[in-house]
């Protein structure tokens, strides 16, 4: 990050600060912003973070999050504090329009704004970005802020658990989009006291009845696999999410399934809600989802995870996936031959 000297003069002085990060917040959303809030804590500052929407309950045992202000359930207050921010982090989004409808707020905001964020083609409307593509996750890149600013002596178990999460839930737990510095902030994390096995716990054994049932209904009644393309595809209906009643965060896990398959080495989950259709892609090596999210679905993400969303019919978005990453298929092997 440039200028790191003249954002460190001005958090040196206790101000304001609002922490923001994108719609359904993941754990990499939730872990950078708690884990930046504990630290600037120890500052003085008086913090709020607020999200656009709710988070996921397997990230509800963060400390302090259920602190966190909800701009859908309390719009009123999310936006008042933005604008008596004195400072504004952005964090895991690099477009104002991922946190709308907050975003006219923080375009008009005359406060120093911080974007810490790991996503391709940041917009320019931060004073201070701190933008790297390499980084496995925000929560890596919030560690990097901190030791930017020499104050690594500040990080406790808090701040640790809270990053550590990100970093885990980011990598699928060092499965892809890691790198040496990754593995190296990590082990500075596990010696400052995050707790592995317990963030593993609420991670990954943390479903309850309702989330296995759902699971078994995609693997048995949803699941599609198409050798020729390598690719599984797993979708839910309208129906489902009012048969299941199906509630946020409650099919986050579901795509990385379909990976379980030696044979699938791209996967795609598509939820079908009353508006929109929005889709998870995930992938195996080489092969770039990125580029079916960005080219085919107006999304993006990694390359090997990413997102996007569709407006028309289930059927037809299915098609639509088949068909780019037959394309994609087609191209990226022309690429590497």
């Amino acid at each position: 990050m440039e200028n790191i000297q003249e954002l460190k003069q001005i958090l040196s002085i206790p101000r304001d600060v609002v922490i923001l990060s994108h719609r359904n917040p993941d754990g990499d959303a939730i872990g950078s912003s708690l884990g930046l809030y504990w630290f600037l804590k120890e500052f003085g500052h008086n913090i709020k973070v607020i999200f656009p929407s709710e988070y996921p309950a397997f990230v509800s045992w963060m400390p302090d999050a259920e602190k966190i202000i909800i701009c859908d359930l309390d719009k009123e207050y999310a936006l008042e504090s933005i604008d008596n921010a004195q400072v504004i982090f952005c964090l895991d989004f690099n477009a104002l329009d991922r946190i709308d409808p907050m975003e006219m707020n923080v375009h008009q905001s005359k406060a120093t704004k911080v974007m810490i964020d790991h996503h391709m083609y940041p917009e320019g409307f931060a004073d201070f970005i701190l933008s790297e593509t390499s980084a496995s996750s925000t929560c890596e890149l919030v560690y990097e802020f901190i030791d930017s600013l020499q104050e690594t002596s500040k990080l406790n178990k808090k701040i640790a658990d809270c990053l550590y999460t990100g970093i885990i839930t980011d990598t699928g737990s060092f499965k892809y989009n890691f790198t040496p510095k990754t593995l190296n902030v990590s082990a500075e994390l596990l010696k400052v006291g995050a707790d592995y096995e317990m963030i593993n716990e609420h991670i990954y054994n943390s479903m309850n009845e309702k989330e296995l049932r759902i699971l078994g209904h995609c693997l048995y009644n949803r699941m599609e696999i198409i050798d020729e393309l390598e690719t599984g595809i797993i979708w839910l209906s309208k129906e489902d999410f009012e048969k299941f009643d199906i509630q946020r965060g409650e099919t986050e896990i579901i795509v990385n399934f379909l990976l379980k398959i030696k044979k699938v080495k791209i996967a795609v989950f598509i939820k079908e809600q009353a508006t929109i259709i929005k889709l998870s892609l995930r992938s195996k090596g080489d092969f770039s989802v990125q580029e079916i999210a960005t080219k085919y679905f107006k999304g993006g993400g990694h390359k090997n995870a990413s997102g996007g969303h569709f407006y028309g019919t289930l059927d037809a978005c299915i098609e639509r996936v088949k068909r780019s990453i037959k394309n994609s298929l087609k191209y990226q092997n022309e690429d590497n031959y």
